[in-house]
């Protein structure tokens, strides 16, 4: 269990080495060029890392707290509570998977191109949203259509 913290920890330390000369990737500079790559690379691990480590510190708690309310509505209380925390984590099980799939585009050289339409996806969406496959035009186009067959 040590190991793990230890590696959260230096890839912390590697990201806040990355962010204290200050850089943030610039339409400037080539499209992800290998330090715009590496800076994405950092953000998607760090973010990983902190839905991992509340993973852990859930999973503890679980262990740790277990229901002995005799209060059947404080029972009833901390059952929803509890409900609430697990599918928060299944939603971020599913958002690792997918920053797992962005950090596997990055290796492959496909990181920051839209699925759909092949176009860069903006530096300022990919800063907001790192995990993101299209383009803002190509998404919105998407949710139209997926509304549209909802509809049917």
């Amino acid at each position: 269990m040590a190991t793990v913290f230890n590696r959260v920890d230096d890839r912390f330390n590697q990201q806040a080495a990355n962010d204290a000369d200050g850089y943030r990737p610039s339409a400037d500079e080539p499209f992800m060029s290998l330090r715009q790559q590496a800076y994405f690379r950092s953000k998607l691990i760090q973010w990983k890392d902190t839905i991992l480590r509340e993973a852990l510190g859930t999973l503890s708690q679980l262990q740790v707290e277990s229901l002995r309310e005799a209060d059947l509505t404080d029972r009833a209380s901390s059952e929803t509570d509890w409900s609430i925390e697990l599918r928060t984590r299944d939603r971020q099980r599913k958002l690792v998977a997918k920053i797992d799939a962005a950090l596997r585009r990055i290796d492959e050289g496909e990181y920051g191109y839209c699925d759909v339409t092949g176009e860069p996806i903006s530096l300022a969406r990919l800063e907001a949203r790192p995990i993101a496959t299209m383009t803002i035009e190509a998404q919105e186009r998407h949710e139209r259509n997926e509304r549209v067959s909802r509809d049917d």
